[in-house]
Order: C-alpha cells, then structure tokens, then sequence
C-alpha cells in the first residue's frame, strides 16, 4: 500500500468513525461525574475502545498495534483530568487556548510527523483554529528546515546549536536551542507558510533576541499600518508587535541606529493569536539528548511566557545510542526528571506525556538494547508524576524491529530516521492513541 492511499483511508477513518467518539469524549463538563466511583486509569492497558484501520493492519501486520495507547501506571493522574476538562471546555465553549509543546531530536526537527499531529489537532475541532506557536529559522541555519514554513534573508548568518561542545562567549541558547547571528547594519528576514493546510494567522509577534542593550530599529514592512502596539522586553530579550487583523506572513527589517560591533541574534519567532484552540510548538535539534536541554540558559524562562498545557518529550534516541556499557540508566533518569520539574515549575498542572523511542540500530548494523532500559526508566517516572506512556518502542515491535521496518519502506538505511511514509506512519499511530485516551476518560467519567 503507497503512502497516499494508507493516508487517504486513515483521513476516511478518522472523519467518519472517530467522530462519533470525539462527539462523545469531547462533551466533557467542568468537573467530572461524581455519580459514581471511576475505572482506575492503569486498568486499561490496551483499550480497545479504538481500532485502527484494518488496512493497516494488513499492510504492517509486524506492528503491535494492541500496545497503541497513553499508557497510565497509575489509578489516578490528576494533571491528566485536569487537561480532559480543559480540552472538553474549549471544544464546547471555544474559550481558551491550549499550549502543547513536543520535544525531541532530528525526528521533531523534520517536523514531518509533528505536523501531522498539529494539524490533526488544529482542524479535528470546528472554528477551534489555534496558532503556530514558535518556530525557527533553521533554513537561515543552513541546516534542514520544517516543510511548512519558509524564512528567507540576504544578509550573511552564523548559526549555533546546543548540541555543539563549544559556543562562543555571549550566546545562550532558548526553549528551541538554537541562535542564528548576523552581524549587518541593515537586516532583513521574511517568513511564508509553505506545503501546508494549516495556516493559522496571527495578531501578535514576538521575536526573542538579544538581551539587555538591542540597538536596532524594527520596521514590519507592508504590516506596519496594522500594528496598535509594541513591545520591548530586555530583561527577557523580546521584542513585540500586536495587529489589528490576523496576519500570515512577515518582513522585517533590523536598521541598526548605534555604530559599533552589535550583532543581531535570533532565538525564536512566536506566532500567537487570540483565536481559541491548540498551540503546538515543535522542540527538535539534531542530535540533541536531554543533556542538551538541561544546558538551555534561557529554556525555562522562556517556556513560562507560554505556560504548557501538554508536553510530550520524545527525547532519548541519542542518549540511546552508545554502546551498552557506556549507557548509564541513573544519569538518563537524572536528566529527564529535571526537565519534567522544569516543565512543572512554568506549569505544575501540565499533562506530560512520555514517549519511549523507536528501536534503532547502534552504527547503522548493530542491535541496541538501551532503548528498553530508558522505557524502564520512563515507568519509574511514570509513576512518580502520575503520567502516561506512549510506547513506540513497544509498538514497533521492540528489539531488532528497526530493521523490518527499513525493509518495509518505513525506515532509513541508517534504521535511526523514518522514510516520509514512516513519519506519516507514526504519527497515525499518535493520532489513534489520542483517541483511546479520550474515550477511555469519557467512559471513566460517566
């Protein structure tokens, strides 16, 4: 079966058999039922309230798609009843907005299956739009850039990942753990969406930049008759321009107005908007671990400006991979507890989700064993915070799988990265797991 028309019947599946349950699942009411004691929620180890579609099924019968849920360790997870009633209260009254964050790797730089997931969020929901979120200009990083969107300069850039083992003096990396510098006197950045259907415009901007001193004038362009007001943070390093009307595309241009060596760095560009629904912000570097968030100067500060509501961290496939002895449990459970508390302190009600890696292959040909110790760690954490598990590990088909999937057309040749079809795949898969959460609370609840 080609990616097209797995796509198109999993769009069939999803429009017309899962609407009933989401009718259902998403008629939540500010409180749960008192009517009657709930299921615990680690009960349902595989809810089959949801079956995926058969074709599927038949196309892949090596995928454990019994094992395809938000899997709880615990009877109860306060945070993730929380988040039930808020989702269920912005599908009734279109009165909030809600921010998920998923953080990762290569996999999340791609945005390939991310998207997917942003877009099934931002269009499962009539007149539920939500916004873009933050995002970066990788493309003026020379490195690869999401499909979805498109930033464009003239001006010459050096880039800067957390990921690298040194950075120069005066760089401090944000929640999206990159910088691009330009050292011009007149700059100039565009963006467009590209290759997408989802579109969301947006009222407000918000370019975090350098911090303290910012000897630049800021000018919008054709959009600067719309802005009704504007901001400069210099504690924060922002700057901040609100519309009258919703806008999709931008042109800035940074004229500097002191003489002297003063370079412009570029963290992120927030895309926000008044409009209720999702905000979903993609977090991913190549080759980054937890390692490499935990030594984010800016992350935590940045992420309470837009306070979590969901936050996936689909990290660990490069903390994986070394070699069996050199992989040390304690230090990845360290690393992901700390990042989970830095989660919980810019929102200590967020609904956090683990999710355990793929199988993939150490040096392209050798099996690797420490992708199921970092899921033994996760069920540890799991069941300290009262979390789920999404356990693509487990789904895949566990060890070795990595390599039947790359026959299949799924994975790489490196049995790390997906092929498109596989990240389709994969977030399919997010997708469905999505839906036996909702309904498993919606039959927990009454």
């Amino acid at each position: 079966m080609n990616q097209h028309n797995w796509k198109y019947s999993m769009k069939i599946f999803g429009q017309i058999t899962v609407v009933v349950a989401l009718v259902v699942a998403c008629t939540a009411r500010s409180q749960p039922s008192d009517s009657g004691p709930k299921d615990s929620l680690h009960t349902h180890f595989h809810p089959a309230f949801l079956t995926i579609d058969t074709a599927l099924h038949d196309a892949y019968p090596f995928i454990n798609f019994s094992a395809n849920c938000f899997r709880f360790y615990t009877p109860e997870s306060p945070n993730w009843e929380k988040f039930y009633n808020d989702l269920g209260n912005m599908v009734n009254f279109k009165d909030r907005k809600l921010n998920f964050y998923h953080i990762g790797g290569s996999h999340v730089q791609a945005d390939i299956y991310t998207h997917d997931i942003r877009t099934y969020l931002q269009t499962r929901w009539s007149d539920l739009p939500g916004e873009r979120g933050l995002v970066f200009p990788f493309d003026l990083a020379r490195t690869n850039n999401p499909w979805n969107y498109v930033f464009t300069s003239p001006n010459s850039w050096r880039s800067y990942k957390s990921v690298s083992l040194s950075k120069p003096e005066g760089i401090d990396f944000g929640i999206l753990g990159a910088v691009v510098e330009c050292s011009d006197s007149i700059i100039e950045i565009k963006f467009r969406y590209d290759k997408t259907d989802v579109k969301p415009g947006f009222t407000r901007l918000r370019i975090y930049h350098n911090k303290g001193e910012f000897p630049f004038d800021l000018h919008y362009g054709a959009a600067e008759i719309l802005i009704v007001d504007k901001y400069h943070n210099a504690t924060l390093g922002y700057t901040e321009a609100v519309f009258t009307d919703d806008v999709d595309t931008f042109n800035l241009q940074f004229t500097r107005n002191k003489p002297g060596p003063y370079g412009l760095q570029l963290h992120a560009v927030q895309l926000s908007n008044a409009h209720p629904g999702v905000s979903y912000t993609a977090i991913g570097i190549n080759g980054a671990g937890l390692y490499t968030y935990l030594a984010n100067r800016n992350f935590e500060e940045q992420l309470k400006e837009s306070p979590p509501d969901f936050f996936a961290f689909s990290v660990g496939t490069n903390d994986a991979n070394v070699p069996y002895a050199s992989f040390n449990p304690e230090t990845f459970k360290r690393n992901l507890e700390q990042m989970i508390q830095k989660v919980l302190r810019a929102n200590p009600d967020c609904a956090i989700l683990l999710t355990v890696p793929n199988d993939a292959a150490y040096r392209k040909r050798y099996t690797n064993a420490n992708v199921a110790r970092e899921r033994d760690v996760m069920i540890e954490l799991a069941r300290k915070y009262e979390c789920p598990i999404w356990d693509f590990y487990g789904i895949m088909g566990e060890l070795g799988s990595s390599k039947t999937w790359m026959l299949k057309g799924l994975m790489q040749g490196d049995m790390v990265h997906f092929t498109s079809v596989g990240y389709h795949l994969k977030a399919s898969l997010f997708e469905d797991a999505w839906e036996k959460w909702l309904q498993q609370m919606e039959l927990r609840n009454h």
